[in-house]
């Protein structure tokens, strides 16, 4: 029989969820190599082969056979052919802003090991849906809050989440769109560069993340009596802010985030937390004029009664710290640990840390590809975000299971 590609689920998957791939119909022991490819929504391709032999009965199945040296990646990987996948152009980071239109994934095996593909033997296509068969995505327009809500199937009412990204502006909906397939009301808020919101911040205001906490908490199908949160990068420090300062948080999740106000000051009533200040003589050039920024912030547990740093102290959620051990762009291993002491020594006991080897900055949801370079806040250069491929995919693996086991406990 001719060779065909068989994979479960067999047409469509979550993004986040596996893939099992099999390939039948070979020769015994036949050598072949094995290729994923998608373009994102701006066109660009990203791509990963890998190299197989097939057992003696012909059938080659990615749960039982290691990958052969020379591709992507060898050893046994299951989902390898879906977490190498790497940016044609370099430096490019996947873009996923329209949940609504799945991701189009193109599988193809050839004959041999070439460095040239050799004859196309079996080809298939798969969707990798953001959004599970019910799940609602309403756009919110209520009073300044610009956002979009994921909800759940059915009618029930579901542990409330708030998700906030970092400093680059705009909606990003992929993680609340995740995270309401796996049972949450999530909340993707917008916080500047978007609609009507101010386009170049000169602060932020507390007051409006606690608009979207209230909205949250007077929604018809989000349990109380708290919220969830969950920030990465500058979003993170927003989300230990809200803590701090405001009610109902309880549960917050860091991810590769400061533990001190970044950026730009933040406003809360009549207190202003001044961004953590930075030295530009410290950063490093590196290849191809490529920066590396990872020691431009001043420590803010070094400076005596620094006006940066979030009182965490005052926080009653429970707190987990997500740090990527070669973050480049924050020393969020660093922060959150000296964090943890300075708690630990008060007598808290609300917070834990997942530090993961070879892990950048960049986390985001499983089998989103890594991207080690990116465009930095400060400067118009490229600068290093850290990751090395196989650690930082499975990390991502690892802490988006973690994430939904820790709102499920305290949510």
């Amino acid at each position: 029989m001719a060779p065909s590609i068989r994979l479960s689920p067999a047409a469509r998957s979550l993004f986040d969820e596996p893939l099992a791939i099999a390939v039948q119909g070979l020769g015994p022991r036949q050598q072949v190599t094995l290729r994923t490819s998608l373009r994102d929504e701006m066109g660009e391709l990203f791509q990963a082969c890998a190299r197989y032999q097939a057992a003696d009965n012909g059938e080659l199945d990615l749960a039982r056979c290691p990958a052969l040296p020379g591709g992507s990646f060898s050893g046994l990987e299951p989902m390898g052919l879906l977490w190498a996948l790497q940016p044609e152009k370099p430096f490019w980071y996947m873009v996923k802003k329209d949940v609504q239109r799945p991701v189009l994934l193109q599988l193809e095996v050839f004959e041999g090991h070439g460095d040239l593909p050799g004859q196309l033997l079996a080809q298939t296509q798969h969707e990798r849906v953001f959004l599970r068969d019910g799940v609602r995505r309403v756009p919110v327009r209520e009073g300044r809050i610009r956002a979009t809500l994921f909800l759940p199937p059915g009618e029930g009412t579901f542990p409330g989440i708030i998700t906030i990204q970092g400093y680059t502006g705009g909606l990003f909906e992929r993680r609340a769109s995740l995270l309401a397939n796996h049972g949450f009301a999530t909340l993707a808020l917008a916080y500047f560069k978007y609609e009507d919101l101010p386009q170049e911040p000169t602060e932020l205001h507390l007051e409006y993340f606690e608009e979207a906490v209230n909205y949250m908490l007077q929604h018809p199908q989000v349990k109380g009596p708290g919220v969830g949160l969950l920030g990465y990068s500058k979003g993170a420090d927003l989300c230990l802010a809200m803590a701090a300062f405001l009610k109902n948080i309880t549960a917050v999740v860091s991810l590769n985030g400061p533990v001190a106000n970044i950026v730009i000051p933040l406003c809360y009533k009549d207190k202003t937390i001044p961004p953590l200040p930075i030295d530009e003589q410290q950063v490093k050039v590196i290849d191809s004029n490529i920066l590396d920024c990872s020691d431009i912030a001043l420590d803010p547990f070094q400076a005596p009664g620094n006006q940066s740093l979030i009182p965490l102290e005052k926080a009653e959620a429970q707190l987990l710290f997500i740090v990527g051990q070669d973050d480049h762009v924050i020393k969020s291993e660093y922060y959150a640990t000296e964090t943890c002491k300075l708690l630990q020594a008060q007598g808290k006991e609300n917070f834990q840390i997942l530090s993961y080897p070879g892990t950048g900055h960049y986390i985001e949801p499983p089998f989103f590809p890594l991207c080690p370079v990116g465009k930095h806040v400060f400067f118009p250069n490229w600068a290093i975000w850290g990751g090395e491929l196989r650690a930082h995919s499975k990390a991502q693996v690892h802490a988006w299971l973690q994430i939904q086991a820790f709102f499920n406990k305290y949510l």
